[in-house]
């Protein structure tokens, strides 16, 4: 069963990367990978962001101008 990825759950595994880096405690060997799943770690929270931004102002546009 796949674990359903959150927009909670990726920005701390986001902050978890970035402070290995950090700290230099990935080593070489596995540095490329973490990077390239930050990359795509990123998107998924950009690409959340703006659903999310688009969801909401969509409800907001429907209260100010309701439909009656």
């Amino acid at each position: 069963m796949e674990e359903i990825l959150t927009y909670e759950a990726a920005y701390a595994e986001l902050e978890t990367i970035a402070k290995e880096i950090e700290n230099e405690t990935i080593s070489v060997d596995v540095l490329a990978t973490k990077v390239k799943r930050a990359a795509g770690l990123i998107t998924f929270c950009q690409t959340k962001l703006k659903s999310t931004e688009s969801e909401v102002n969509k409800i907001i546009s429907q209260m100010e101008n309701p439909t009656n």
